[in-house]
């Protein structure tokens, strides 16, 4: 097994074959059985990874062959996989939220993959057909602003050369846009909710500044 690239809260590693998760964190226990129950019951209704077996802390898949998102972003192909992400998205806020039965829902609530962004979806490098979804510990039933905002703050943050590549997003997930003030709102809400989450796991660490600077710098992007 060797550490796979892109993970950033728990410690994946894999063969070629599986891909171990061992879940790290506050509430490790409680996002890996989310997990688990969710990647089971989106079988066949959406492109995620087969679960193989599960331990008190490590969720075991199957190997799904794809580039990750951001690599292709970075490779230059910022419509194609932005397009890509759009239309996946569509169909997960699509899925019947009763996936999540434990969660509440409502008439404007769906299905929220948590922490959706190019960095979490893998895709073929020559049709940009998605393979996967991956990391679905985060999810829940909510506002899909939540998934729109997220996608956009990934890009905006970590591949600014492409944000005028977002319009290929939103036009593929379809529907009228939320206004800025909505979306910046919604970032600033999971800002919020990673740097308490990483001041449970390491009280006033680097962590904790880090979510600090970035929900500043969100705070004063012009739309």
């Amino acid at each position: 097994m060797r550490p796979l690239k892109h993970g950033y809260t728990n410690c994946t590693v894999g063969d070629g074959a599986v891909v171990e998760k061992t879940y790290e964190g506050p509430e490790a226990d409680l996002r890996l059985r989310r997990e688990h129950a969710l990647l089971t019951r989106l079988q066949g209704r959406l492109p995620v990874p087969p679960v193989q077996g599960t331990t008190e802390a490590t969720l075991t898949l199957g190997f799904v062959a794809g580039a990750p998102g951001q690599e292709l972003l970075a490779a230059g192909q910022p419509e194609a996989v932005l397009a890509s992400c759009g239309e996946l998205l569509r169909r997960i806020h699509g899925t019947a939220p009763t996936v999540l039965p434990d969660d509440a829902s409502g008439a404007e609530n769906v299905l929220v993959h948590g922490d959706f962004g190019p960095n979490n979806v893998l895709l073929d490098p020559d049709t940009f057909e998605v393979t996967a979804v991956v990391d679905w510990e985060f999810a829940h039933i909510g506002d899909p602003v939540e998934d729109l905002a997220w996608c956009e703050w990934i890009v905006r943050t970590h591949h600014p050369e492409h944000r005028s590549a977002l319009g290929s997003f939103f036009r593929a997930y379809g529907g009228e846009v939320p206004p800025w003030p909505v979306r910046r709102a919604a970032m600033l809400t999971r800002c919020e909710e990673l740097r308490q989450f990483c001041d449970r796991w390491e009280p006033n660490g680097p962590g904790v500044r880090l979510w600090q600077e970035r929900a500043a710098a969100t705070e004063d992007w012009p739309e």
